[in-house]
């Protein structure tokens, strides 16, 4: 059983950064897989980036390639995402989720969620 608690959200205005946290508990966090969504208001939760279990591999949406970076550090059960240059339509809650059992970019893939940080830029 692995828990997800998410931190760091906010409303900041366009082209701000800010980082998420997504903290674990559990003994075997770094055998998992890692990964970020986000969900606006009225549409379907999307893919945002993932994380290899070692690190080593990262992914992410086309959406915010060059913008938004994942990473994890596996001595503090945490992965990150930086985000920066935020625009308007990144604003959305963002959920920390743990897996996978497929393809990183599917939600059903993942077995674990966070409550969301919700994230909001003006423009």
């Amino acid at each position: 059983q692995v828990q997800l608690v998410e931190s760091g959200g906010g409303l900041v205005q366009a082209g701000d950064s800010l980082r998420l946290s997504c903290a674990a508990s559990g003994r075997t966090f770094s055998s998992y897989a890692m990964a970020w969504f986000r969900q606006a208001p009225g549409k379907e939760r999307e893919f945002v980036a993932a994380v290899s279990a070692s690190g080593a591999g990262t992914y992410s949406a086309n959406s915010v390639k060059g913008r938004f970076t994942i990473s994890r550090d596996n001595a503090k059960n945490t992965v990150y995402l930086q985000m920066n240059s935020l625009k308007p339509e990144d604003t959305a809650v963002y959920y920390c989720a743990a897996g996978p059992m497929g393809s990183c970019y599917l939600r059903s893939s993942y077995s674990y969620w966070g409550q969301g940080s919700q994230v909001a830029v003006s423009s």
